[in-house]
């Protein structure tokens, strides 16, 4: 397990993780993913989720649009997980349970310790850099103990198969319930910076205020993971959103 320090292993103690964020619910799911690149007006379709087509800070955005460069203190604490397969129509997550896994589980950025709670995919990546989306993405959904959201976005080209990765593919086919244990730290790259702003989840309700990270450099997957993973998704991009004035970091390396 990488190392954070004692912040966020401070985290095991005291309070209780919050319930998953409304991210891809399965439920009453009224709305679906586009082209990728018209705009999807979901707000037409519920007006619960107005925030879609009004906000301001909206994700995803093209990170080729980054307007300062800066070094981000950022780092995992993932190691091995037990984790929980949903599946269902445009979605690929597994679920951490807190009480099936003995290690704390989260990311440090800066002073701000987050716990993780699953980890998702789209086909294709959903941010861009510099006008290009890489076929597959893992969105890793963390939340503070006060609620406040964090997701690390890792990018994969099409190279050598990622194993762990197949373990989802895997997990996947089982469908929804099925228990996968993971090594997470082969799903991140080891020589990990960020790209970060502000923005939001990329599904219904769009709510702001999620602390986005993506790294700067794709990790590889076969392009028989990367099949079943389109095959599994289909098309679950949503279209890139105006960056506005928001301040996006690239990486100094």
């Amino acid at each position: 397990m990488k190392k954070l320090g004692p912040a966020i292993a401070a985290l095991a103690v005291g309070g209780a993780l919050i319930a998953a964020p409304l991210y891809a619910q399965d439920k009453g799911k009224d709305w679906n993913f586009g082209d990728g690149v018209t705009p999807e007006r979901w707000s037409l379709v519920n007006g619960d989720y107005a925030m879609c087509d009004a906000g301001l800070a909206q994700s995803p955005i093209d990170l080729g649009s980054a307007n300062a460069r800066a070094h981000v203190e950022f780092d995992t604490a993932f190691g091995t997980a037990n984790g929980v397969m949903a599946v269902s129509e445009e979605k690929v997550q597994v679920d951490f349970p807190r009480e099936s896994n003995r290690e704390m589980l989260g990311m440090m950025s800066g002073q701000t310790a987050f716990n993780l709670l699953q980890v998702h995919f789209h086909t294709p990546s959903e941010h861009a850099i510099d006008g290009k989306r890489y076929p597959l993405v893992a969105h890793f959904v963390h939340a503070t103990d006060d609620g406040r959201l964090g997701v690390l976005g890792v990018m994969f080209a099409e190279g050598a198969a990622n194993p762990e990765l197949q373990k989802i593919v895997d997990g996947a086919a089982a469908g929804s319930g099925a228990a996968v244990a993971l090594d997470l730290d082969p799903l991140v790259p080891d020589d990990l910076h960020v790209y970060r702003y502000m923005g939001s989840l990329t599904t219904p309700p769009c709510s702001e205020g999620v602390n986005w990270h993506v790294a700067d450099r794709p990790l590889t997957a076969s392009a028989s993971q990367i099949a079943a993973m389109e095959a599994a998704l289909g098309p679950s991009a949503r279209s890139i959103q105006p960056t506005g004035n928001r301040l996006v970091t690239e990486p100094i390396r």
